[in-house]
This record gives C-alpha cells, structure tokens and sequence, in this order.
C-alpha cells in the first residue's frame, strides 16, 4: 500500500510538466504564461522591475503534488536583454525539487524570476541553481500567499512573482533547484549549446521564439511621457470668422422747409 501512495504521488508531481512535450509549446506557454501574470494584481510591480531587468526565467506550469513525500517541477525558459536592448532567444530550464513531511495536496503555479543583476544571472547560467541556498544572491518573492517586502525587492538579485491554483496555501520557492535542459535545446536550435551561448553570445536561432521575444519588448519598453492634453478643435462651422467692415451709413441730407 505505502509502495502505492508513494509511485501515486511521484506520478501526479511530475506528470503535468510532461506535457509541454516539445520546446515549442513549452515556449508558447511561457508567453502565455507572461501575458496572464502581467494582467494579474501583481502586474503592474512586475512590469516595474521587468523595464530594469538583466533577464527573465519564466516557467508557464510548475506542478506540484504530494502524500507524505511530496515534489514539484517544471520547465522553464530565460531571455536576457541584449546590448541594443531587445531580448535575446530563450534558453531552456528545467524546475524541480523535493520534500518530505505531513502534507498532501496539488497545485499549479506560474512562476516568473525577474534576474536584475550580473551576479543573478551568472548563478543561473554557471550551474544547477538553488534557490535559497547561494548566500551571495538576494531572492525575494511576490504573489497570492507568499510576503514579499518591496524594500526587500528593491535590492533582490532575482525577484519571484508566482500565481498559484490548487490546495496549498502558498507557494514557496526556496530549495527549487534550476538546472540548464540542454538536450531540449539541442532540440531546439538543432545545435549543442549551453544557456550562456544562447542569451548572451547570441548563438542559435529559431523563429518560433519571435512572439515571446516581441512580447517582453513590449512589457519592459521605458513608459513613454504623459501625453499632453490637446486644444478642443471647433468643427469648420463653428470657427470664428474674422469680422467684416460693414459700410458707412449714408445719411440723407436734411431738407428745408
């Protein structure tokens, strides 16, 4: 029976991030995943900080599920801003950590890691990450059960905005290990590389990526100035017409008497 709960467990957790089956799909979710936090309560903080961002890791579907032993996972993809400012080919990540304890529930979550420094984006890139763990990087978390300080957040190397449906209460990221896929990025690009050829050299290329590129352009563009209010305009009818110079009065002379 234990053997049972057990595998049952390890199915559900890990049976949800199987269906992002190809790089592709798990790509287009991750967009999608982008346009739905960006339109949440949490949204208009995440575009704050995305317009300052070094890079981006989002991950559209991390699932999570548990009797007793209890993990969670997902794929994920990271886009870094390039020198003339537009956003690089995504790299490809994987999600996933375990625990052990009384608890017993599923849940999904979408996860956004907003990367605002080099010493972030370099824990990421140079091996498996584990959030919480690596004392030299700041980390600070936003969403529906988690506390997260602003003035925390201002000074976060990454900075986590999770939206979350299911039974547990919260979300919690620390101890999630982040790890480079590179075999579905071979897949991808239909060569070898690494996470760090791809978003920062530049190498690889495939156009299946422009809508997400195209979309964090648009959600980190610089906000524009306040338009100015524009002078009512009259209908042609209504404009003034300048003033004409109506002629003299001719007065009859007076006749007399």
């Amino acid at each position: 029976m234990k053997r049972l709960l057990l595998a049952a467990a390890f199915t559900a957790a890990f049976a949800a991030p199987a269906l992002a089956d190809t790089p592709q799909h798990l790509i287009d979710s991750s967009t999608l995943a982008l346009e739905d936090m960006m339109g949440g309560a949490q949204g208009s903080q995440a575009q704050a900080f995305l317009r300052k961002a070094r890079a981006v890791l989002i991950c559209p579907n991390v699932f999570r599920a548990g009797f007793i032993f209890g993990g969670e996972g997902g794929g994920c993809v990271m886009s870094a801003r390039t020198p003339d400012g537009s956003w690089s080919n995504p790299a490809i990540y994987s999600m996933g950590s375990g625990s052990f304890g009384l608890q017993a529930g599923i849940q999904s979550a979408e996860v956004m890691m907003i990367i605002m420094t080099n010493g972030g984006l370099n824990a990421l890139l140079n091996s498996q990450f584990k959030i919480g763990a690596d004392a030299g990087v700041t980390f600070a978390t936003f969403g529906a059960g988690v506390s997260g300080a602003m003035s925390t957040a201002i000074d976060a190397d990454i900075i986590g905005f999770t939206k979350a449906q299911g039974l547990y209460g919260g979300v919690s990221l620390s101890g999630s290990v982040i790890s480079n896929n590179a075999v579905a990025e071979q897949q991808y690009y239909g060569q070898q590389l690494d996470g760090r050829q791809i978003v920062i050299d530049g190498q690889g290329n495939n156009p299946g990526a422009n809508p997400l590129r195209m979309t964090l352009a648009r959600y980190a563009a610089p906000a524009g100035p306040a338009p100015q209010p524009m002078a009512p305009q009259m209908a042609p009818q209504q404009q003034m017409q300048p003033m004409q110079q109506s002629a003299p009065i001719q007065q009859a002379p007076l006749q007399q008497p």
